[in-house]
């Protein structure tokens, strides 16, 4: 292989050249008039790995002639931001009317004080912050930087954009041009890229490389899958393989095996992942699939969220095996995420149907006399707390969304359900 990756030596210089993201850098899109009109704010992009963040920004810094600094926020702290922006600084930048382009990868890893830093000089417009994040920034990055910065949303690289990426190598790498390569079937490779500019192109090195130590010219699914599985790293922190090992942590918990979850969860600490990341994952497997049939499996996970996040690492790893083992260990239901889809999708077909007029907001006379809340009974009024009022819009009367699991705990549910409701609903 070269010295310099393949996925760097064909990393675009030009927006024309990047491929993907028509939404954000397509002729006459928000972002590309604002950089054409050199008139950009401190930004944010929020997408999965691989899509071009990185790139866009070096694009940007690029065309508008600005100074670039780049930070990433897995190794960099208060003190690397500040003496980035004494470097600004002390090249007299900012009295030239150029502001520098300061570049962040994976700002959701710095913590409040790390992102409380930069507030000043991007309140002041001393630089122009470009963040990059694979997280939701409403989450990871606090309210009055993230209200300093526009958001932007990249999204997976399409099946064309990858096959595009694989023409564009073939066509302008020199090295692989050297190896008289060609490709008969691309199904493997554009598989285990996951929608990842450069893990595709990583992948293809590697397969590269391994078929001419092999002497063989043609790329088949057979050869990437028994290469990559040769040479391919255990896990990569940088994320070649974070969604893969993420998915099979999330499927071994949702198939109640302990033991894959832990292997898989010591695989993602092993490779550096993001302890919170792994927390944030298992919050929302403990309502997706184990639900009703547990609880309380949300209030372990929440708890586990807080934990990891008031201990870090190394102490963090007994958090996450205690609850990644309870939630394996815990019976299952899809039940609530069955009903919300269902629901939500019947919203979307029958439209805005009128709430029952017992049910309605009354907070003024003309509503009181177009008689909303009328006729309304107060359910503690009652015994057993409960009155068999329509609380559907009438077009939806009887339509059940929730439907309990086969398990203990949604039999009870189910029983007092069908106590109270009689033949209204089917339980």
């Amino acid at each position: 292989m070269q010295p310099i990756p393949l996925a760097e030596r064909m990393r675009p210089n030009q927006l024309d050249e990047v491929v993907g993201q028509k939404h954000l850098i397509g002729k006459g899109s928000v972002l590309r008039n604002a950089i054409e009109s050199g008139n950009i704010m401190s930004m944010i992009f929020w997408g999965p790995p691989g899509v071009g963040k990185t790139t866009m920004a070096n694009i940007i810094a690029h065309t508008l002639k600005r100074p670039f600094f780049g930070l990433s926020a897995v190794n960099s702290g208060v003190k690397e931001i500040r003496e980035v922006i004494e470097k600004t600084n002390a090249h007299d930048l900012f009295a030239s009317r150029v502001r520098p382009i300061l570049f962040i990868d994976e700002i959701h890893r710095f913590n409040k004080s790390q992102q409380d830093a930069l507030l000043g000089v991007v309140e002041k417009g001393t630089v122009t912050l470009i963040g990059a994040t694979t997280e939701n920034p409403s989450f990871e990055v606090n309210a009055a930087l993230l209200s300093r910065c526009q958001v932007y949303v990249l999204q997976h690289l399409q099946r064309e954009d990858l096959e595009l990426l694989l023409n564009q190598a073939f066509e302008r790498d020199a090295w692989l041009q050297s190896k008289h390569v060609t490709i008969k079937e691309n199904e493997a490779l554009l598989r285990l890229s996951g929608g990842d500019a450069r893990k595709l192109l990583n992948v293809l090195e590697i397969v590269v490389s391994g078929m001419e130590q092999q002497n063989l010219h043609e790329i088949t699914n057979e050869v990437v899958e028994n290469i990559v599985q040769q040479k391919m790293a255990l896990y990569d922190k940088s994320g070649e393989q974070h969604y893969d090992i993420i998915s099979a942590f999330i499927k071994s918990m949702r198939g109640s095996d302990p033991n894959a979850a832990v292997y898989y969860l010591a695989r993602m600490l092993e490779g550096g992942e993001d302890p919170l990341f792994i927390a944030r994952r298992m919050l929302i497997l403990a309502s997706e699939d184990i639900g009703m049939a547990n609880p309380t499996a949300l209030v372990m996970a929440n708890n586990v969220y807080s934990a990891v996040h008031a201990i870090g690492m190394p102490e963090a790893r007994i958090i996450l095996s205690h609850g990644a083992i309870y939630l394996a260990t815990s019976p299952k239901s899809n039940s609530a995420y069955m009903a919300i889809e269902e629901a939500m999708q019947t919203v979307r077909e029958t439209g805005d149907a009128p709430v029952p007029l017992p049910l309605r907001n009354a907070p003024t006379r003309l509503m009181k006399d177009l008689n909303y809340g009328k006729d309304y009974q107060y359910a503690h009024s009652y015994e057993n707390n409960f009155v068999d009022l329509e609380f559907l819009p009438a077009t939806l009367s009887g339509k059940m969304f929730y439907q309990p699991g086969n398990n203990n705990r949604e039999k009870e549910v189910a029983d007092n359900l069908r106590k109270l409701w009689k033949e209204k609903y089917g339980y």
